[in-house]
């Protein structure tokens, strides 16, 4: 994997946010909801996400994740999509949720 600098990283804007609505995304090829992310001072932004095997749609609401909030937008189907939320796949290629360890404000910033 290439290295980059430090400047380069800085440049990603990786935020918490919380979950404010999971709703399923039937137009999309693979699995997903479509959600409503609470960023704090950025607002609130939609985001599809393909975490339906671990995830009901009830127990996503109210969970933070961190969100990459710079990457401009993403049309998905006739949704678009303003932040990408960030995960791990599992050993089943399974998406994992990226989140803090305990909570913290809304909007905070991935340091």
């Amino acid at each position: 994997m290439q290295t980059i600098t430090w400047q380069h990283f800085e440049q990603t804007d990786i935020r918490v946010g919380t979950i404010l609505e999971a709703i399923d995304f039937p137009e999309a090829r693979k699995p997903a909801y479509k959600l409503l992310v609470d960023l704090g001072p950025l607002g609130i932004k939609k985001s599809s996400a393909q975490v339906t095997k671990l995830y009901s749609k009830e127990e996503l609401i109210g969970r933070q994740v961190l969100c990459v909030t710079n990457l401009g937008n993403k049309q998905i189907g006739k949704y678009i999509s303003e932040v990408l939320v960030t995960g791990f796949e599992d050993e089943n290629k399974n998406i994992v949720l990226a989140q803090p360890a305990t909570p913290v404000p809304n909007g905070s910033k991935l340091m």
